[in-house]
């Protein structure tokens, strides 16, 4: 008998023990199980309970512990317990931390656009349902709009019908000019960046908004108009400096040109002139 995992014979240690743990025959059939022990210590990666099986045959190894106490079984099937539920728990946290974040976030909100007491009130005289239920939903719709591109639908229009409206040429020099070429333009979704921008912007939205309407809108009396205000003029202004900017990206790539290697300028002539 020769053992697979430390390959020593029977005459080599005649006082080992030998087991056939599989269906394995031949010279794989055989293996001590002190090797073997430790072969399964290293598959099974400190889990005692992971199922192993041979790496030939594919059968399960059948593994057997000494009966213990009952103190000992009890608590081990407590342990196992907690082990399974664990993750459940942590998942339950999680998602009730994220709400309970959204519901304060959406509260904050409320009174903010609405005004402190104003905000108080509405919520003070709102059904505890309606609040548990449409608060949290607050920063989801900040989310949703914020993904909606609309400046990619102003773009589009913009480079199919500015070379026929002559005029932007005066507002926006350059922006009319023939393209040689269409280039690639990377995808912002696919950066890893936008994500977090993409979140961060909607969320501070709401701040923004007020903001500007205090700023641009002082005159207007109510505080839930005014942010309104300032809101549609925040997005406006802000789409129309990045339909401009990636405008200008879009015609500086259509216009780039790679030039000659300085050593191959000297050594060698365009295929037109020779």
């Amino acid at each position: 008998m020769t053992c697979w995992v430390c390959f020593a014979t029977e005459e080599d240690d005649r006082a080992a023990e030998w087991v056939k743990p599989c269906l394995c025959r031949g010279s794989t059939k055989w293996v001590h199980q002190s090797c073997l022990q430790r072969w399964v210590d290293e598959k099974q990666k400190g889990n005692s309970t992971s199922a192993v099986a041979c790496p030939q045959c594919n059968a399960e190894y059948i593994i057997i512990f000494p009966k213990h106490g009952r103190v000992v079984y009890v608590l081990d099937i407590v342990d196992r317990v907690i082990y399974k539920a664990c993750p459940f728990a942590a998942a339950g946290i999680m998602v009730g931390s994220i709400y309970w974040t959204a519901v304060t976030y959406g509260a904050v909100t409320v009174m903010q656009v609405l005004g402190h007491k104003e905000g108080l009130e509405m919520m003070e005289q709102a059904d505890p349902l309606f609040l548990l239920i449409g608060l949290p939903t607050i920063p989801i719709i900040l989310i949703l709009g914020k993904m909606i591109r609309w400046e990619d639908y102003v773009l589009r229009v913009w480079r199919k019908y500015s070379s026929k409206l002559y005029i932007l040429n005066y507002i926006f020099p350059g922006v009319c000019r023939p393209v040689p070429r269409i280039p690639a333009e990377p995808s912002s979704l696919a950066d890893h960046v936008s994500a977090t921008r993409v979140l961060c912007g909607a969320l501070v939205f709401p701040t923004i908004a007020t903001v500007v309407g205090k700023l641009l809108f002082s005159r207007v009396n109510s505080n839930l108009q005014r942010t309104i205000l300032g809101g549609i003029a925040f997005v406006a202004i802000k789409g129309a400096f990045k339909v401009y900017f990636r405008q200008q990206q879009y015609l500086r790539q259509a216009h780039r040109r790679i030039l000659n290697c300085p050593d191959a300028a000297v050594t060698s002539t365009p295929p037109e002139s020779q």
